[in-house]
């Protein structure tokens, strides 16, 4: 790999640091309506093979929803680093 596309990919990993460093608040789940006639918002996590249900209400589930993104961008940004160190790695000669 040469030097310049190198020094590409490290100016992408620095900047998907900072996107990492900008995150905020996070929480792995997502949010759920619940009810037939009545329909009211809870946040839905599987922990340990059980699913997890917090009543939301109106009031909270803007934020759930919020928290939800933020680690589903976590996810997409750790994917691409990921991509790109192993890039880096391939080419690594022990320097």
């Amino acid at each position: 790999m040469e030097a310049q596309q190198r020094a590409t990919i490290s100016r992408r990993l620095a900047t998907l640091h900072r996107q990492l460093a900008r995150l905020g608040p996070l929480m792995r789940g997502s949010v759920v309506i619940i009810g037939t006639r009545n329909k009211q918002p809870y946040f839905s996590l599987n922990k340990d093979k059980k699913t997890r249900l917090i009543y939301l209400g109106k009031k909270r589930e803007a934020r759930a929803r919020e928290y939800s993104a933020n680690y589903q961008q976590l996810l997409a940004i750790v994917e691409e680093m990921t991509l790109l160190n192993m890039q880096l790695l391939k080419d690594y000669d022990g320097q």
